[in-house]
């Protein structure tokens, strides 16, 4: 079945094809957004019913290949010590995100020339910097201003609380001498842009019912639709498909109930994630691109970073009061964040504090961690450890390694068979290194503030939530994938705007930067739309 051709046709209503559609939107050019997951509506997420810590573990979990979402595709991880963890739904991982929301900073554009390491990004923060205030604006970016570890800033909202928890912990940094600040976080502080603001339930990472979490389904997307950007759901893509030229005129996908369309288009954008990018692209092969499209470097599937992370928990003798405030902002440290050889790696982390454990978590790792015994003395433990834990995650960043990519699997497809991605991942000693560092520090941190007792995770296994440089942007076609706006190398009105296109990881969360780069791209887009495919 062919569907009505478009101008634009955007591949992923995540986090980047949610600002690409927005901002194109202007333009009043026909712009179609497919995505494989549904609109979620906010009264079914788990924190609305007293079950909702068991939905951690089924429908809202973290993991693909566990939840059993018929919008989900299985991830062959059996040769990563790290799990991918995405979400597909209007909104993508945004909805489970925990919404901290850092900015890179200037000296992540320039790794190669700073360090040694990595490569130079064929832009920097200075050209980006406008579009992380505008996404700062679109998100509801709630912060302080004046952290000396960036350029200046002004987040559009007050910081998140840090509540007792955060007090505990930021008197344990201060005694110690090192960086802390409140996080940038993208949660509604107080009423904004129709939002309600945060309400301190606590468990953001299983959708925020209140709406003041910024998922790209309550910001970016009511303004994009209302500007006439169309989006179909439920729509699973196959392959993009090419003319006789080499030019992508469209995408072969799969409605709702397993018809196979044409969805044909002028321009085509891929905003599918770090791993669900080079899958399309590899399955995507033809007699001009036998090895899949927009892959005459043999770089797309490879590079991929994933951010190791390391978590410390600390047991105190006071209640914490850690079940109220967002799950993952509060604070964030980056002491640690620049090269200094003599730790024995390169490059560095940043540490996020986190909040309390909720109830049935709280049982299921102490027991696990052997604080909490079966039997006798079994509730007299639990009482001793719920509501007195704290800890941080250190967001260890990751170098480009062309051994650690993304293929397709030769015998897992998904629901329509479509081959499943295969992640081939090893932690670098680079890597182990920080690691290392990062939980002995993290334990000093907890000690100063007043911990009896501290356990840690590294890597931690689950933590496969920030994808990133499997089709890499460079401006030689020889050593990348897109060019320095977003442009495939190989196929001039085919372009990629997810997290796969960065160059190097840095210490933080990406999505900022990820929108960032696709508000830019979308601005190249416009400004060169007479000679777009020159």
């Amino acid at each position: 079945m062919s569907d009505t051709p478009v101008d634009v046709l955007i591949v992923g209503a995540g986090a980047s094809g949610a600002a690409l559609a927005w901002s194109l939107a202007e333009t009043r050019m026909n712009i179609l957004c497919l995505e494989q997951g549904d609109w979620i509506d906010p009264a079914s997420y788990p924190t609305t019913g007293m079950h909702w810590e068991m939905r951690r573990f089924g429908d809202f979990g973290l993991s693909p290949n566990g939840r059993g979402r018929p919008e989900d595709y299985p991830i062959n991880e059996a040769d990563s010590p790290i799990a991918v963890s995405n979400f597909n739904a209007v909104g993508g991982s945004t909805i489970l995100y925990a919404a901290h929301f850092p900015r890179f900073h200037p000296g992540d554009f320039r790794t190669r020339s700073l360090d040694g390491v990595g490569d130079d990004w064929p832009l920097d923060y200075a050209t980006l910097e406008p579009y992380y205030d505008q996404n700062a604006r679109m998100m509801g970016v709630a912060g302080l201003a004046g952290d000396p570890a960036y350029p200046p800033k002004e987040p559009p909202l007050p910081p998140v609380p840090l509540g007792t928890l955060g007090e505990t912990l930021l008197r344990g940094f201060n005694r110690l001498g090192w960086h802390c600040w409140p996080s940038d976080s993208a949660i509604a502080t107080r009423e904004y842009e129709g939002r309600a603001p945060c309400i301190n339930l606590g468990p953001c990472i299983m959708g925020c019912a209140q709406g003041a979490k910024g998922s790209t389904d309550v910001t970016y997307w009511p303004l994009a639709v209302r500007s006439g950007v169309h989006l179909k759901t439920r729509c699973r893509v196959r392959e993009i498909s090419v003319s006789e030229d080499g030019m992508a005129d469209g995408v072969i996908y799969y409605d709702a109930d397993g018809v196979e369309h044409h969805q044909r288009a002028e321009i085509v954008v891929l905003a599918c994630n770090g791993v669900g990018t080079p899958r399309l692209l590899l399955n995507s092969r033809s007699a001009l691109f036998p090895d899949g499209l927009a892959n005459r470097s043999g770089l797309v599937g490879r590079n991929l970073m994933f951010h190791p992370y390391a978590m410390v928990t600390g047991v105190f003798d006071e209640p914490l009061e850690g079940y109220k405030g967002p799950t993952g902002c509060c604070l964030i440290s980056q002491e640690f964040y620049e090269t200094d050889a003599a730790r024995g790696f390169l490059r560095g982390y940043s540490f996020e504090t986190l909040r309390g454990i909720a109830p049935l978590s709280t049982a299921l790792w102490g027991m696990s961690s052997g604080q909490i015994p079966w039997g006798a003395g079994h509730h007299a433990a639990y009482g001793r450890l719920f509501d007195r834990t704290a800890g941080m995650v250190a967001i260890c960043e990751d170098l480009p390694e062309q051994h650690n990519r993304v293929t397709l699997d030769p015998d897992l497809v998904d629901g329509n068979g479509i081959p499943a991605p295969k992640i081939d991942y090893t932690l670098s000693d680079n890597s182990r290194a920080m690691l290392d560092h990062a939980v002995a520090r993290g334990k000093e941190v907890l000690e100063a503030s007043g911990a009896h007792a501290t356990f840690a995770e590294a890597p931690l296994g689950v933590a496969g939530w920030h994808l990133m440089g499997t089709a890499r942007m460079g401006t030689d076609p020889e050593r990348s994938v897109v060019n320095d706006w977003g442009r495939c190398h190989d196929v001039r009105n085919l372009f990629i705007v997810d997290g796969s296109i960065f160059v190097t990881s840095a210490g933080v969360n990406p999505t900022n930067t990820i929108q960032a780069l696709a508000l830019y791209i979308a601005d190249r887009i416009k400004k060169n739309l007479s000679n777009l495919f020159d």
